[in-house]
């Protein structure tokens, strides 16, 4: 009985399971593959590197050190070119920093700008990138001056603090709305009640504002109550306030009105903004939180798809050395 000989998968043509020229290309774009991963896998180590982060903190210190000797013209004088040297070194690791980002994110580097610190380090960085001659040469030593805030973008205490700044912004315009409120009450009735005695500081309703923020702030409002309880034409012998054209003593009035002021507006409104703050600062850590637990489980899960994806290397290869055994039979 005659037996018909096995035909070569390798050499069988057109009809062959794996045409030479279709086994070439999938060896070609799986090496490149396999090489891409390996890079981004490598830049992947690189970023969530804490020595890689404390470097770049340290170059960012050194950036704003650079700038505020740039600030002195002797030392430009005499090491200016050194400076600029350092200058296009620090550049060139700013650079660096943020393709070894993008990298870590292929095959979507787009979403290297899903994150908004990340799109300040972008825009500062190719800010520094014009030329720093001619029209762009504020622009840029302005870039150059914010590199230093790039600090923030590395330290995640700091972006929890200015992201709870940020959270609390709505809250502290209606707190601000309050205060206004407060200020223009006090403001109204100083100016019906103090213009005659002191109209160098309630002579209009604009001045009345200004003279009770300064007494909001502490400064020497005590000159404003001295001069309300005494009467300009009596403490104006004490102090610099001119004497007005319908001096009065107030009296416990006078007392009563500024402290209730300064009670209120520098105590109570300063404590609102506080507890605005504090209030914002633990929704902000809690989503910090929140946001961990999160890239916990994606890391996780791309742990799981890279052994998956090892075990598929591991077949292959099984699969390309059987087809080699193959050709040589």
């Amino acid at each position: 009985m005659e037996t018909t000989p096995r035909a070569n998968p390798v050499q069988a043509g057109t009809g062959a399971q794996f045409p030479s020229t279709q086994l070439h290309n999938f060896l070609v774009s799986s090496v490149g593959e396999l090489i891409l991963r390996r890079v981004k896998e490598l830049c992947i180590r690189i970023r969530d590197d804490h020595r890689f982060e404390v470097f770049i903190i340290g170059v960012i210190v050194a950036a704003g050190v650079l700038v505020g000797l740039e600030t002195n013209s002797k030392i430009v004088e005499k090491h200016g070119g050194l400076i600029h040297v350092f200058d296009k070194i620090i550049l060139g690791i700013f650079i660096f920093e943020i393709v070894i980002k993008m990298i870590a994110e292929s095959p979507k580097p787009q979403n290297f700008f899903n994150n908004g610190w990340n799109v300040f380090d972008f825009t500062i960085v190719a800010v520094c990138l014009l030329p720093s001659s001619g029209a762009w040469v504020t622009v840029v030593r302005l870039a150059r001056i914010l590199r230093a805030v790039r600090l923030v973008t590395q330290i995640p205490k700091l972006q929890i603090l200015v992201g709870a700044l940020l959270k609390s912004l709505p809250s502290m315009g209606y707190v601000s709305l309050l205060m206004l409120l407060h200020f223009y009450v006090y403001a109204v009735m100083g100016t019906f009640l103090f213009r005659g005695n002191d109209p160098g500081h309630f002579g209009s309703l604009g001045m009345s504002m200004v003279s009770l923020f300064r007494a909001v702030t502490l400064e020497d409002w005590t000159d404003l109550m001295y001069t309300a309880y005494y009467g300009s034409h009596l403490y104006a012998a004490q102090g610099p306030t001119p004497v007005g054209p319908n001096p009065e003593a107030f009296g416990w009035w006078g007392i009563l009105f500024f402290s209730s002021f300064v009670i209120i507006g520098a105590m109570v409104m300063i404590n609102l903004f506080v507890g605005v703050m504090v209030t914002s600062l633990s929704e902000a850590q809690a989503e910090a939180i929140k946001r961990k637990l999160d890239i916990d489980e994606v890391e996780e899960r791309e742990a799981k798809l890279e052994e998956a994806v090892r075990s598929l290397e591991s077949q292959f290869q099984e699969l390309k050395k059987l087809i080699e055994e193959r050709k040589a039979t």
